[in-house]
């Protein structure tokens, strides 16, 4: 356990003399074979102290308490193991040395993974992730503590995640995996997934206000509502953000989260945790803008052509979690959620192409209902002397969304035209196992994971009432082989299919469309650690997607897409230079194409081609800590025959703080360098209430300028 007595999991138990070892339950507790008196046990935690004791006869009459003390995470105290992922610590130091202070950084801590956004700080990013313009989520899996963020069959498109509801400074472990190759992943595990899990309980409490250029405010409130000693842990966190924008139309944007979460540690060795949080955001956009009123000087940069674009959103959360050893020392985990949300979108994609008087604004907007539950057994075993980690999981998600609508407005107050109005019920049964056989310097784990999917749709815009309705079953084979010969390389290989669902208002009512699209990957990859101090990772992967149908809520349309194949070279390098410097960067190349067509038209529009991320970082020098960030996404096609292109960028971003006893100054700049960037990009037709023609071309939202925030942080 901590200073705190809480317990740690996963801590590393290595019988020194021995040779033996195993790792913490969730509970703490551990049970280490082949000890005797007078072997030296070693405990060694990422973010904590290593202790070595020295084992006598009374340590084996009675349980012992090993606390370890904290401390910053260091990159040459992180050795290779086969039953841990090495990419996941990395991430965790990474997160540790440069922690998050803004909704949009939570995504980036993830390599490779890019983000934009186009609608006011409102609308959920948009994301690129393995040669994918995932849009808002549809191949990538999103959690937070169990709770499913990706919407099915939302209004604005098909896997829609919002993650504002996620206050940053409450993060406590980003966990993550690409490609389709992980049992728990189902529905939009194909590029891959992020799982994010929230602090059971806070070293201290403390109060934030932060200011900006653009009539940017954020304040924030984290308070520990018990004794920090005590076995029950209580909390509270509640942010407020408001900006105009950078934009020459002001965002009038604001959100506000609220956060709270009860863990208590009860007499069965078993811990339960009681969560609720409540998001609510509006904001106004100025949209995408097309080239040539830039280039013909109509607009500058930050201009718009219909700035009555915006929305509102919220969502409200509620989860408990269960966590027990049972006596036959299975582990058993669960949680049981409840989500409801509601959303509003106007937007202008194409200005006056379909209606030359009244303009194209159209209106997307749902009020939503989820339920759920997800529970896991695991049991450490043997198999003829071969140790075996079994899991097996199951659960359920529900959702329920009535006046799932797609309109035609004007100036967001009146509907011209219902183009869609209806209600969709889904539902979403799995159960999954998952099984780890330890040979030698190998752990072979096979998995096999099933899916039972119910799809329900009423058209409220017939004339006779209609329910349409389909029920598919989904069973998906994978595999995974990891060899560490030493404690400074590790290989490995991953292969698997997972799949993506397609709009409920597609899938009921044309039965003959391709309900899962499945997506086949294999992976073949290496970590290794040259010197205490230096790790290198290297993947080689490739991932071939079937016949795709996505329903493109923008327009309530369907577009084909065919095959698809997508393979490339992800590269990630890191250097513990010194006890208060650290740097980082990955890297990616991808080639992404089209199956089926004329080459030369087989481009993926939008698929990152290059991508590039890193930085330097100062933790904790004199009581300062910052660094400097960039990002680089190379050109890309914007269109299938490369007509149009995407122009890349190159962005930088830096901060500093300073710490006085209880009390931190900090100073953070974006695009440090003042690049006039384009932050997201479409080939869009589109005409001007002017123009006798429509014009295909580039539109866009431009990316941040040189800004500057400062804030204050006070704890206690």
């Amino acid at each position: 356990m901590n200073k705190n007595n809480k317990p740690l999991e996963n801590v590393y138990v290595y019988n020194v003399t021995s040779n033996s070892h195993t790792h913490t339950e969730l509970n703490g507790k551990f049970v280490i074979d082949k000890a005797k008196d007078g072997d030296f046990v070693e405990f060694r935690l990422l973010g904590y102290e290593k202790k070595i004791i020295q084992l006598t006869k009374k340590d084996f009459n009675k349980a012992n308490v090993i606390t370890l003390s904290m401390k910053s995470f260091m990159l040459d105290e992180m050795t290779l193991s086969s039953k841990q992922d090495p990419l996941q610590n990395f991430v965790r130091i990474d997160l540790d040395k440069k922690p998050v202070s803004s909704s949009q950084q939570i995504l980036q801590k993830v390599p490779g993974l890019f983000i934009g956004q186009h609608a006011g700080g409102g609308k959920a990013e948009q994301i690129f992730l393995r040669g994918f313009d995932i849009d808002h989520g549809t191949d990538l899996a999103l959690s937070v503590d169990g709770i499913p963020v990706n919407m099915v069959s939302h209004a604005h498109g098909q896997g829609y995640s919002d993650l504002h509801f996620l206050i940053p400074e409450t993060i406590e472990k980003i966990n993550f995996g690409k490609g389709p190759y992980y049992a728990s992943k189902g529905d939009f595990n194909t590029a891959g997934y992020v799982d994010f899990k929230t602090k059971s309980y806070l070293d201290e409490s403390q109060i934030e206000v932060g200011i900006g250029q653009f009539n940017t405010f954020r304040t924030l409130g984290m308070f520990n509502l018990l004794d920090k000693n005590s076995t029950d842990n209580a909390y509270v966190a509640i942010e407020y953000l408001s900006t105009d924008g950078f934009v020459e139309s002001p965002q009038n944007f604001s959100r506000i989260n609220l956060f709270s979460k009860y863990k208590t540690f009860l007499k069965d060795n078993s811990s339960l945790s009681l969560s609720a949080s409540h998001f609510t955001s509006k904001w106004d956009a100025s949209g995408q803008i097309p080239v040539r009123e830039v280039a013909n000087g109509n607009i500058t940069r930050f201009g718009s052509i219909d700035d009555t674009e915006g929305g509102t959103t919220s969502r409200t959360n509620i989860n408990l979690e269960h966590s027990k050893v049972l006596k036959n020392d299975v582990n058993v985990i669960s949680n049981v959620f409840y989500s409801n949300y509601n959303f509003n979108l106007f937007s202008n994609f194409t200005f006056f192409l379909d209606d030359p008087i009244n303009g194209d604004q159209i209106k997307q907007t749902e009020n939503r209902d989820i339920y759920g539950f997800n529970t896991q057994f695991k049991k450490k075993t043997k198999l003829s002397n071969t140790p075996v980690t079994v899991t097996f999981g199951t659960g359920l998600r529900a959702d329920i969304i009535n006046n799932l609508e797609l309109s035609h407005t004007l100036q967001r107050k009146q509907v011209l035209d219902e183009i869609q109005l209806g209600a969709v019920h889904q539902t979403n049964y799995y159960s999954f196992l998952n099984s780890e056989f330890e040979l030698g310097k190998f752990i072979i784990a096979p998995a096999l994971r099933l899916d039972y999917l119910n799809f329900s749709y009423n058209d409220y815009l017939l004339d006779e009432y209609k329910t349409f309705s389909k029920s598919k079953v989904i069973v998906n084979p994978k595999v995974s082989i990891t060899y560490t010969p030493s404690a400074k390389t590790q290989w490995f290989l991953k292969s698997g299919i997972g799949f993506h669902t397609n709009d409920t208002r597609v899938v009921a009512k044309q039965p003959n469309r391709k309900t899962l699209p499945r997506a086949y990957g294999l992976d073949i990859g290496n970590v290794w650690k040259p010197t205490s101090k230096v790790a290198i990772n290297t993947v080689l992967w490739f991932l071939l997607s079937e016949d795709e149908l996505v329903y493109v809520g923008d327009a309530g349309i369907i577009e084909p897409s065919g095959k698809t194949e997508r393979f490339g070279l992800d590269l990630g390098f890191r250097y513990q230079i010194n006890e208060w410097l650290y740097l980082n960067s990955d890297a990616t190349l991808t080639n992404a194409k089209s199956l089926g067509t004329p080459s030369g038209e087989d481009n993926i529009p939008l698929a990152p081609i290059v991508t590039v991320t890193g930085g330097l970082s100062v933790n904790n020098f004199n009581n300062f800590s910052g660094g400097i960030d960039y990002r680089y996404l190379g050109d890309r096609p914007a269109n299938e025959d490369n007509s149009i292109v995407a122009e890349g960028y190159f962005v930088a971003d830096a901060n500093i703080s300073y710490k006085m006893n209880d009390i931190t100054l900090g100073l953070s700049v974006e695009n440090l360098f003042n690049v006039a960037w384009n932050e997201t990009q479409f080939a869009t037709e589109s005409r001007l209430q002017n123009e006798p023609n429509s014009v295909e071309e580039i539109h866009f939202t431009p990316g941040t300028p040189f800004s500057v925030k400062a804030s204050i942080r006070y704890s206690f």
